[in-house]
């Protein structure tokens, strides 16, 4: 949907240390409380694309040869600023996003801990050094800069996910392009301008906002060397092979089917409570969200189903600037359809709604994109509902008669990104660890986003490449390796030609 309105305020790029809102086409940017058209965002054609490229290439050798400890200290600065700014930062995300204020919070949090880790760069570029190798022989490994690179980032969190990418990229040494979601790109470019406030020269850090054209031109374009991107498992996927092909370097994170195993001895009090908001926080879009609870037998299963009922009765719905509000709506109006739509796939292939959040509505904000908390038991994993990411607040019941047998139900799904148990048997909870097939586990623990010194990846078709997200991967992903071997030969000492393959000894 489109609007020509000239009356709206228009989002629009960061180029070379300047906000840019010249452009053909916009989009709507809504607030889905209220289901208004708040803003228009500028949408970026190749040439626009090609324009913030260049202005990043054209700062790049300058930045490569910035000591790391000066990039470091934007990074402190970064981090400070972002701290300041955070009630606005906040506010822009609700407004957009329609995440309640305390999750902003939390999302803002856990973005700044990932400046906090870049902070340490003089130690996370050191390389590695032997002296000796050989008579009067030297070798050492660095780590340097790959030049330009990309990241592309999803709308459920417009902060977070845009500073695991390129506060590491950057105090590497690289020089960054940022295509954010098209439908809350506010703080993602507010964030940039207090980069350039902290410090960072003008062309380092470069946002477009855009579509497929954007992205297509960052693929295609053989100065970006290196692809970040999070999304849905399909794109992923497209973008890692079509990255790949360039010959360029890729990370595609993609979607999620999230499993919580609650075993007979579960403390099943403890293990409501931190479903219910690792299932319903955020409506449910975010590809760490728990989408799926697995009951090991009839008895855990029904006091599970029980004990969630009452406790969802507790929830409120509203909206962002409303912080007693447990989550707010949806991001769209189609995508509230999407969510809607599995619901009523699972009750027509027999599973039973328990609580129905499909006709929720919130006082004075009838026309906003909310649905309920919503409780299906008795699903298959032949469902649809099952099969395929709903990314709404919805929680699957899925009943097994043991534990391998729940372990198979998730090594067997496609998706591979995190999952959890809750058990008191720690022999149960070491098995479950060590075999299950999935990126990130948690033991009694819901939601195991490692923290910003570890790094965030799913197996499977959650993740399409070899590094990880953020933290020691992140240094990896953005940098090549150099290993340098070096003699100085004495000036008094003849050496002889040798065809042989050289010898260290």
């Amino acid at each position: 949907m489109t609007s020509n309105s000239s009356a709206l305020p228009i989002v629009g790029h960061l180029i070379n240390g300047e906000i840019v809102t010249t452009s053909a086409r916009s989009l709507d940017v809504f607030n889905p409380a209220t289901a208004e058209i708040t803003k228009r965002v500028a949408v970026a054609d190749k040439a626009t694309v090609e324009s913030a490229i260049a202005a990043a290439q054209a700062a790049f050798p300058e930045w490569r040869n910035t000591p790391p400890i000066k990039r470091a200290r934007v990074m402190f600065r970064f981090k400070q600023l972002l701290e300041e700014h955070a009630d606005e930062i906040c506010r822009l995300i609700g407004e957009e996003h329609g995440k309640i204020v305390h999750d902003a919070q939390g999302e803002l949090q856990r973005g700044i801990e990932n400046v906090e880790f870049a902070c340490s760069a003089p130690e996370l570029l050191k390389g590695e050094h032997s002296k000796n190798v050989g008579s009067n022989i030297d070798s050492w490994s660095e780590f340097q800069p790959l030049g330009v690179v990309a990241g592309i980032t999803p709308f459920n969190f417009p902060a977070m996910v845009p500073l695991w990418m390129y506060p590491a990229a950057l105090v590497c040494g690289n020089c960054f392009i940022l295509k954010p979601s098209e439908r809350d790109p506010s703080s993602a470019l507010y964030i940039a301008q207090l980069l350039k406030e902290a410090g960072l020269p003008d062309g380092v850090m470069n946002v477009v906002n855009g579509d497929k054209e954007a992205v297509d031109t960052l693929l295609e374009d053989e100065r970006i060397m290196a692809v970040s991107f999070v999304g849905s498992t399909p794109i992923a996927e497209s973008i890692y092979t079509r990255a790949s092909a360039a010959g360029k370097r890729c990370q595609a994170l993609g979607g999620a089917k999230n499993h919580a195993i609650i075993m007979p001895d579960a403390d099943m009090d403890n293990a409501v409570s931190q479903l219910v908001g690792a299932a319903f926080g955020s409506s449910g879009e975010r590809c760490m969200a728990l989408s799926v609870a697995v009951a090991v037998g009839d008895a855990a299963a029904d006091a599970f189903i029980s004990k969630m009922q009452d406790k969802m009765t507790e929830l409120t719905i509203g909206v962002a600037s409303d912080a007693s509000s447990d989550f707010g709506p949806l991001i769209t109006a189609q995508h509230k359809a999407k969510v809607v739509g599995y619901i009523d796939s699972a009750e027509h292939d027999g599973a039973q709604v328990v609580v129905d959040g499909r006709e929720h509505k919130v006082d004075g904000f009838e026309s906003g994109f909310f649905v309920g908390a919503t409780l299906i038991d008795r699903v298959s994993a032949q469902m649809s509902c099952y099969q395929e990411e709903i990314f709404g607040p919805v929680l699957l019941v899925v009943r097994t008669q043991s534990m391998q047998e729940a372990m198979d139900l998730i090594d067997a799904h496609e998706y591979g990104n995190g999952t959890c148990i809750f058990t008191r048997d720690g022999e149960a909870a070491r098995y479950f660890s060590d075999m299950i097939k999935v990126g990130m586990v948690g033991i009694n623990v819901p939601l195991p986003v490692p923290v910003a010194y570890h790094s965030f990846g799913g197996w499977k078709r959650s993740l399409f490449g070899d590094l990880h997200a953020y933290g020691p991967d992140s240094i990896r992903f953005y940098t090549k390796r150099k290993t340098i071997t070096q003699r100085w030969p004495s000036a008094s000492v003849r050496e002889n030609v040798n065809f042989s393959m050289p010898n260290l000894e």
